[in-house]
């Protein structure tokens, strides 16, 4: 039986069908069980609440061969620390407690590069990392940078102002990776018992790209002219602070697009393992277009 938290985020929606198609046994652990399909709710077993709460991740790792594992986005957490490895200091206790095989996590490129150091959720996520592989569970992180999928944010600004803006350099080269991609290596590893031990599978997408690149493929696929805008990092935190993030968490955000313009993403190398197939083209065709239509 396998474990899934985050089940209805956007790599979760996504993983829970893959491995439903594959024929394996689910436990959904998940505050609000109505975001899942119906259809769905009826082929799992269901753990009502936070996988960040002691209680609620004890219960669900009962039995368990493996687990998946998603720290969520947390704004107003009072900072990254307490958003990825406090989150998952109880679900580390279950692990052990219960003897689960494997656990596959998603987290961030970037170790062992001195960009890392100072990297908000980088940071954290890799110390989760090292915090789950420190429990005794087989480890496999799936490490990964910026996802298309956050674009799907400014898809209004994109319609309404032909403008997507960011605090990437304007012309640095760096990976983007669908979320479908990502879903795909994490169903891969929980239904693979073979693997042991703690490590890293990167998934870089299939080409890099800057974002002025990115904006003459969104003109091209919109059929409008759309430009990017490099916004400074203090104006970046401002606006994430506006929105009700936490001043730690809109900092940690700051420094984490800090350390990818020093070229934090770009330190993997890319091999035929780590290139994943969606182009930014198709996912701009088949998953931005019709949002920014609609």
């Amino acid at each position: 039986m396998l474990v899934i938290t985050a089940p209805t985020s956007a790599i979760g929606r996504l993983l829970v069908d893959d491995l439903l198609d594959r024929g394996e046994h689910l436990r959904l652990v998940a505050r609000d069980a109505s975001r899942l399909a119906p259809e769905v709710r009826e082929r799992v077993e269901l753990v009502v609440g936070s996988h960040g709460d002691t209680d609620v991740i004890d219960r669900a790792c009962a039995g368990a061969e493996a687990v998946f594992w998603l720290a969520p986005a947390d704004p107003a957490a009072p900072d990254a620390e307490a958003a990825y490895t406090g989150f998952t200091r109880p679900a580390c206790a279950a692990f052990a407690r219960h003897g689960v095989g494997r656990v596959v996590g998603i987290s961030a490129l970037g170790r062992g590069t001195p960009m890392a150091e100072h990297a908000g959720p980088v940071t954290a996520s890799l110390a989760m990392d090292d915090l789950i592989a420190a429990s005794g569970v087989a480890y496999r992180a799936v490490v990964c940078p910026s996802f298309m999928h956050n674009l799907l944010h400014q898809a209004g600004a994109i319609r309404d102002q032909g403008v997507f803006s960011m605090m990437t350099d304007p012309d640095l080269k760096s990976p983007l990776v669908a979320t479908r991609d990502i879903a795909v290596t994490a169903a891969r590893l929980l239904a693979d018992d073979s693997w042991q031990g703690a490590g890293e599978v990167a998934c870089l997408g299939p080409e890099d790209l800057s974002p002025r690149e990115m904006a003459g493929i969104l003109s091209e696929v919109l059929g409008t002219r759309i430009d990017y805008r490099q916004v400074p990092g203090a104006a970046f935190k401002d606006r994430l602070t506006g929105f009700g993030t936490s001043e730690a968490m809109a900092q940690a955000m700051a420094d984490m697009f800090d350390a990818k313009n020093r070229g934090l993403d770009n330190a993997e190398p890319r091999t035929a393992e780590s290139t994943t197939p969606t182009t930014f083209r198709q996912w701009c065709e088949e998953v931005l277009k019709p949002a920014v239509r609609a």
